[in-house]
């Protein structure tokens, strides 16, 4: 009986729930690919509603504020009382948003329906990463991988659906995209289902904030430069984003469909550099990343506004790839920095990179109605050249700063 008893707990380790994971997986697919679908279809919607590239900014910001303010609380609210089945409401909001958009005959209208869209973002991103680390079997970095795959999938595919079914078909068939989201929101209902079941009573806080191991004023000092270099990723970001497919047709007379592929090719080498960022800051250390992915890009951004069409692309896909690099470093450094606040980093930072997308987005509209956008991507390349400050970001595996993380 003694070698039974010691057999059993063995036996309960559970194993990562992969049907769950799946669909949560899939589900942040077709979200990221409704958000980046919006995104392409800018150009569209400039020429039939006369918008101003102001007015296209305003629609990020419209967007991406929702979700940037949205999202910290409605994480915060979700670890202290879980709700399932808001998945699929949320994806709900997204829904309502897209065939808002299919029918907007004003900026106003745009506005409304950009903003519904970053609402449902906001309410799904929190709350299906829980729902990721509830079917991890204790595998999170497993469970999380396969979650933000789903996403940076969905957001490469994103500008080649608008190229191949939008553009063609016009505005309203915008529409059809909304069967996405229903078709999620069918999914979020299993997985809300599988939650409400292995969720219990409550959310034991696996962590609780506790002091930092290091001094008071280095810990400040490095979140200000840690702000610095993410002010200056995300607003070179926002650049392309939103404006890559304009810059295309204004420096080379290109289509909006040739300009699709080669935001998706952007959009592609970013989702690659998110995937690769953590594991190689693993291997080499993440002040390091962050160094070559901030800096280290410069060379490029700098070289991109005088190149010629097809250097450009290759520009950009090197662009993209080494900046998206540097976030999950820069994450998982602060993380290191404050042991035990991982929820209130990890909200600060993805808030914080929401946000300064649609600054970015709002600014940079303004600036290009003023100089042109041509210009715009000329200023925008000494962005990277910020990343000079991390210089002044410590080593926190040497000895003295060394973190009791278990490691």
């Amino acid at each position: 009986m003694s070698s039974n008893a010691s057999a059993a707990p063995a036996r309960v380790a559970p194993a990562p729930r992969y049907p769950v994971l799946g669909a949560i997986s899939f589900s942040h697919f077709l979200n990221d690919m409704m958000q980046s679908l919006m995104l392409a279809i800018y150009p569209m919607l400039k020429g039939n509603l006369n918008l101003s590239f102001g007015q296209i900014g305003m629609i990020t910001l419209a967007y991406q504020v929702t979700a940037s303010i949205l999202q910290p609380l409605v994480g915060l609210h979700s670890d202290r009382r879980p709700h399932p089945y808001s998945l699929a409401v949320g994806m709900g909001f997204t829904f309502a948003g897209l065939l808002m958009l299919a029918r907007a005959d004003s900026f106003l209208h745009v506005l409304l329906a950009a903003a519904c869209v970053g609402m449902g973002s906001s309410i799904f991103h929190p709350e299906s990463s829980r729902v990721a680390r509830l079917a991890s079997g204790g595998r999170h970095g497993l469970a999380q991988s396969i979650f933000q795959v789903g996403g940076n999938a969905g957001t490469a595919l994103g500008p080649l659906l608008a190229a191949l079914l939008i553009i063609p078909r016009g505005q309203r068939s915008i529409a059809w995209v909304s069967l996405a989201a229903l078709a999620a929101m069918l999914v979020l209902v299993f997985v809300g289902r599988w939650s409400a079941q292995h969720l219990g009573r409550g959310v034991r806080r696996e962590l609780s904030p506790g002091e930092s191991p290091h001094p008071k004023a280095l810990v400040q000092r490095t979140l200000a430069v840690l702000m610095a270099l993410v002010f200056s990723k995300f607003f070179y970001l926002a650049s392309i984003n939103t404006y890559l497919i304009f810059y295309l047709q204004s420096r080379f007379h290109i289509g909006i469909r040739d300009g699709q592929f080669h935001l998706f090719v952007f959009l592609a080498s970013v989702a690659a550099g998110t995937l690769l960022g953590g594991p190689i800051g693993d291997r080499i250390g993440r002040r390091r990343v962050i160094w070559i992915s901030i800096l280290g890009v410069a060379p490029f951004t700098l070289a991109l506004p005088w190149v010629g069409l097809g250097t450009s692309m290759v520009l950009t896909t090197i662009i993209g790839f080494t900046l998206a690099s540097a976030f999950p470093a820069m994450v998982v450094y602060a993380q290191e920095l404050l042991p035990g606040r991982v929820g209130a980093v990890s909200g600060l930072f993805f808030g914080l990179a929401f946000g300064l997308g649609g600054i970015g987005a709002a600014v940079l509209g303004q600036l290009a109605d003023a100089v042109g956008i041509v210009d715009v991507y000329r200023i925008c390349a000494f962005l990277p050249l910020i990343g000079l400050l991390a210089y002044f970001l410590p080593d926190l595996r040497t000895p003295h700063l060394e973190t009791t993380d278990g490691c």
